[in-house]
């Protein structure tokens, strides 16, 4: 055949879901450096009252890192649950009333955290 045919296609298969699939890997990992960070700043300052751990978290670099690992951990969430409730949950209507719930939750602690963060 003389000239180039364009194909239209719709990717499936190895593709699909790719983006949930490197999402969860990312916030897995900022969760993990986070946590091992948090872990080595608590055991040089081993804060034990209040106001010790107030201090901690006073500094705002560690009040963005907190909250940056509280938004990866609700995405992180968000996308496990969603996959569940897309994998078992088959009626449409119900399916849609608990990922709207599901959203609602996430957002809501999300809003959460900010305040307590930004409170201390």
């Amino acid at each position: 055949m003389g000239g180039s045919a364009v194909i239209n296609r719709i990717v499936v298969g190895a593709h699909y879901g790719l983006k949930d699939w490197v999402a969860q890997r990312a916030t897995a990992v900022i969760m993990a450096v986070y946590s091992v960070i948090l872990a080595a700043v608590l055991l040089v300052f081993r804060p034990s009252t209040f106001e010790a751990w107030q201090a901690v978290f006073a500094n705002g670099v560690i009040k963005f890192f907190t909250f940056l690992f509280f938004v990866s951990l609700f995405y992180h969430a968000w996308i496990g649950v969603r996959d569940i409730w897309m994998d078992y949950i088959k009626p449409v209507g119900l399916r849609l009333t608990l990922h709207v719930l599901t959203i609602a939750a996430l957002v809501g602690y999300a809003a959460w955290a900010a305040a307590i963060l930004w409170r201390l």
